[in-house]
């Protein structure tokens, strides 16, 4: 199942909601069945507004007021995501919202006090996960215009040095195409298993049983 578009997930009683960035969907949905966590109710924005992340405060509280009434509890998975702190903003004004912690995805994935403790050694890494593997064409590729002028690669991303790829599963065919994607780049390759993180930590601390 991949995730692009704004849709939804029930799963369970639905007493509460994770609204979430579509790029994290699948891995969501994942963690919700693995553990049976029936009381958890997903619905993601689409992963898209990575490129506009102006327009996730807004999207996020529309959200939030749309399900305001219905669920106990509501809770949001999205890093700051580059919208300065304004995300942050809107979650303070609506009150009775918690967001995960960190910066970004990559941060929550990898662990945000390792991911923190690593920065200065990843100052110059470029980072995928399991879906940008997955769409590495749409949401890097064609997103810097690369399709149609591929000799911008070194404009684009001379300042990076190496792809690390935050891998969610093992899964072979996504490691090559993170190697696939490094070596489209010009950059170094390092993989990197990290699961699920703090993402799944802090949907385990929002559940009512945790896995064995």
């Amino acid at each position: 199942m991949d995730v692009a578009e704004d849709y939804s997930f029930r799963r369970g009683d639905g007493t509460t909601l994770m609204i979430a960035c579509g790029a994290l969907g699948r891995e969501i949905v994942d963690l919700i069945e693995l553990n049976r966590w029936r009381h958890l109710d997903v619905t993601c924005l689409p992963a898209r507004l990575h490129h506009t992340p102006t327009q996730i405060p807004e999207a996020v509280r529309r959200k939030i007021r749309a399900a305001r009434g219905q669920y106990e509890k509501i809770y949001v998975l999205y890093g700051d995501c580059g919208t300065g702190g304004r995300l942050d903003e809107v979650l303070r004004e609506e009150e009775g919202v918690e967001r995960i912690g960190g910066p970004h995805c990559f941060s929550f994935y990898g662990g945000n006090e390792a991911f923190a403790a690593g920065a200065e050694d990843d100052l110059t890494a470029f980072f995928l996960t399991d879906y940008f593997c997955r769409h590495f064409e749409k949401f890097v590729w064609q997103a810097f215009g690369l399709d149609r002028r591929s000799d911008m690669v070194r404009f684009v991303f001379g300042n990076y040095r190496k792809l690390v790829y935050l891998a969610q599963t093992r899964d072979a065919d996504l490691e090559a195409r993170a190697q696939a994607a490094a070596r489209r780049l010009g950059l170094d390759y390092e993989y990197r298993f990290c699961g699920y993180g703090d993402l799944r930590s802090f949907m385990a601390s929002k559940s009512d049983t945790l896995s064995p």
